[in-house]
């Protein structure tokens, strides 16, 4: 038997889903808009590919993601729900 606890305070919530909320959030780098010339594509890039996998080779794999993409899931119950509708970023 699955057994569910609220995320912020630790209530057991119902398995059958009363009163039980999921909240996702996402959080991922903007990607503002890829111009390239000409030259651009022209440019021999490879010594700059090598050394980017260098240095993405010695980094931790966690802090790497964390720059890109990060996606949290969390159950709560009815009283953080709307704590969290009232507050989404708290300060």
């Amino acid at each position: 038997m699955i057994r569910y606890r609220c995320d912020r305070c630790g209530t057991m919530l119902d398995a059958d889903g009363a009163d039980r909320y999921i909240v996702t959030i996402e959080a991922y780098a903007a990607a503002g808009p890829l111009d390239f010339t000409d030259e651009d594509l022209r440019k021999d890039c490879s010594e700059q590919i090598r050394k980017l996998i260098g240095e993405l080779e010695k980094s931790d794999v966690d802090a790497v993601e964390d720059q890109v993409y990060r996606r949290f899931r969390f159950d709560l119950c009815g009283g953080c729900h709307r704590h969290l509708l009232d507050h989404p970023l708290p300060a």
